[in-house]
């Protein structure tokens, strides 16, 4: 009988970048004992640039798109980890045995604002994302931080 998976929801303001990376990364990485899911607070499409650099690991998002956490209302995860400071003061209230943590990573799309070109922008992207794989990595020690 394979090992149940934990089930985990990762969510953001946008659901267009932190979060759609935190889900790639962990089914990808973390498949074996972790069962992804994402989703924003105010959905507003799959960022080019996570696309991007998510491919630049192999990891082809594009198929992924952006949900509203509404969608998973009702269902059961063990973990709800929101990414960013309006995703934890939005979160709705999940019932059952799911723990709320909080991890918060910079905005790559906002802070790429004040970015002088495509390179430098990228390079924030990029190391988000590698801020993001490392928390990843280190499921489900950093898993257990203070409850949200």
């Amino acid at each position: 009988m394979p090992p149940v998976k934990r089930k985990i929801l990762f969510l953001c303001t946008g659901n267009s970048c932190r979060s759609q990376m935190a889900e790639a990364l962990t089914n990808h990485l973390r498949g074996e004992k972790f069962q992804a899911f994402s989703a924003g607070v105010q959905p507003h499409g799959l960022d080019p640039r996570a696309q991007a650099v998510m491919a630049e690991l192999g990891l082809d998002i594009s198929g992924q798109r952006s949900k509203d956490v509404s969608a998973f209302l009702g269902q059961q995860f063990d973990y709800v980890v929101t990414l960013c400071d309006n995703a934890r003061e939005s979160c709705p209230f999940f019932p059952g045995a799911a723990r709320r943590v909080h991890a918060g990573f910079d905005d790559p799309p906002l802070l790429a604002t004040a970015a002088k070109n495509e390179e430098e922008a990228l390079a924030i992207y990029r190391r988000v994302r590698d801020q993001i794989k490392a928390f990843v990595e280190a499921m489900p020690a950093s898993l257990e931080q203070e409850a949200a």
